[in-house]
């Protein structure tokens, strides 16, 4: 049974619980308690009594943006929130995975829950029934600025709680009213500010850099790892990972990297000796450019966390008062991505290296050209991973050139109103698309790390049967992708294999502190 959440207005979501949610490991679920309920619904009748007095609240009774001083009849608010869906339906690209989905569904629940927003309990528990039957809008990737948040996507979240537009539902796309007439669940009729509190706000960046950094980790640890193989197929020096050494220079994120290399690399018994006084960079450096995305992963992700855990839509109702505001702007999580993927594509950059090192017999002390697995006459026709790394280092090239920050490219729009706008989605978006490439780098190397070590045990340097149970799981959970790499092959299948298991983190890697 999936293990339940409860959401109330003070609960904050942590990454790890956000992520656990977009796989269903977790379920969300918004507090019984009457207390939250009847704190929710205060701001809710606050609006609405505002309204009844004062007959002026912007998106309630004035159109979007720069239309502010355009007035609404009231006879016609009550039409407003759907004109503001349906002219937003305009988002291009790729559709958000449904991992992806439940996770803006899940952060802009726990964004309305903190009870400024105005919004009816009603409509949290309406995001709630998406979550609890899978009823996944469709929502594009591409259309947001990211200030006045994420409002093209977010409006396909709002269209569908309406019963408009498509969802994802059993593994198959359907009209929202369809499904919801199989389900016997109505059309929802918003009250009028409550669009704009689904719309305008950051939970579409904030969901995807959830994700970006949950597989920057995992990416970091796995080139700790690989680093340590590297070096062991190198019969490199491993002295270059001392603790006293690093203890001169002591940033956090570098020694936990240099202690995770170091601690590999001595559970191994070597039969050879130590290799040349220094190694190269790729190797010797590897705890310095590690250590720089450990040492920032921790501010990135209370950035994110506040972002997830905060009212960002306008306006807001705090004591009573209607607050208007720029909460909407995701300038934090933009600084975030564009940090993040500059620190991830360093990682492929570094892997790339090793593999260069690894595959080339001026450097690799010993190796066969190529790592290639054949001996004898047939060398000659064979030329192992030769290809493999020019991919790499193509995969490389492009993680490199998706670094320009997204942040910079600011664009005045919508009549000047949003004059300085954060780009924050499209930042989160390259620093998946750098993630990805990235893991195709990684898998590349584990492929040339495993030929390589198993290179080493043909010629007796090296026996794997004597490597430590965390080594040997490790490796064996590699091998039953990779086999070993005699005559050509194609290897695009076992990288993408591979892909898959770095993506879904089930390769077995040591917890750092």
């Amino acid at each position: 049974m999936t293990t339940p959440l409860i959401l109330d207005a003070k609960r904050p979501l942590t990454i790890e619980e956000a992520d656990a949610l977009s796989s269903q490991m977790l379920q969300l679920r918004l507090t019984s308690d009457d207390n939250f309920k009847s704190y929710i619904q205060n701001g809710s009748d606050f609006l609405s009594h505002h309204f009844d007095k004062e007959g002026a609240i912007y998106g309630v009774t004035t159109g979007y943006g720069d239309n502010c001083d355009r007035a609404v009849p009231v006879d016609l608010v009550e039409d407003l929130p759907l004109n503001l869906l349906r002219f937003h339906g305009c988002g291009l690209g790729n559709y958000l995975t449904p991992s992806q989905t439940r996770m803006v569904l899940a952060i802009r629940l726990s964004t309305l829950c903190r009870g400024y927003s105005g919004v009816s309990f009603t409509l949290l528990k309406r995001l709630e029934l998406l979550l609890e039957h899978d009823i996944l809008p469709l929502i594009p990737s591409e259309g947001s600025v990211g200030a006045s948040g994420d409002l093209t996507p977010l409006s396909y979240v709002a269209a569908v709680i309406m019963g408009e537009r498509e969802v994802w539902y059993k593994d198959e796309t359907r009209p929202t009213a369809e499904v919801y007439a199989d389900l016997g669940i109505p059309a929802y009729k918003m009250r009028p500010k409550e669009p704009l509190a689904i719309m305008n706000g950051t939970s579409v960046m904030t969901a995807l850099a959830v994700e970006a950094y949950k597989r920057a980790e995992y990416l970091s640890r796995l080139t700790m790892r690989l680093t340590a193989l590297t070096s062991l197929a190198l019969k490199g020096n491993p002295h270059h990972f001392n603790e006293n050494l690093f203890a001169t220079k002591p940033h956090p994120g570098q020694l936990r990297a240099a202690a995770a290399i170091r601690d590999d690399l001595s559970k191994v018994p070597l039969s050879f000796p130590e290799g040349r006084l220094q190694d190269r960079y790729s190797t010797r450096c590897a705890p310095h450019i590690i250590g720089v995305i450990e040492d920032m992963l921790p501010v990135f992700r209370k950035m994110i966390e506040i972002e997830m855990n905060s009212a960002n839509d306008n306006p807001l109702i705090y004591n009573e008062q209607i607050l208007h505001g720029g909460h909407f702007y995701g300038g934090h999580i933009a600084f975030a991505m564009d940090s993040l993927k500059n620190l991830v594509a360093n990682l492929a950059d570094l892997l790339d290296r090793q593999m260069a090192v690894l595959v080339d017999p001026k450097f690799n002390n010993g190796l066969p050209a190529n790592l290639c697995g054949v001996k004898g006459k047939r060398l000659s026709i064979n030329h192992g991973l030769k290809a493999l790394q020019i991919g790499a280092s193509a995969w490389t090239a492009e993680a490199l050139k998706q670094t320009m920050p997204a942040s910079v490219f600011s664009r005045s729009t919508e009549s000047h109103n949003q004059d300085k706008v954060s780009m924050g989605t499209i930042a989160a978006r390259d620093a998946l698309r750098v993630n990805q490439l990235t893991e195709q780098v990684a898998a590349a190397q584990l492929i040339s790390t495993l030929q390589a070590l198993r290179l080493r045990e043909q010629e007796g340097s090296l026996c794997l049967d004597n490597y430590p149970l965390d080594l040997q799981n490790f490796l064996t959970a590699v091998a039953q992708y990779v086999p070993f790499i005699g005559e050509d092959q194609p290897l695009d299948g076992c990288l993408r294999n591979l892909i898959s298991v770095i993506q879904r983190r089930q390769l077995p890697l040591y917890r750092l502190g």
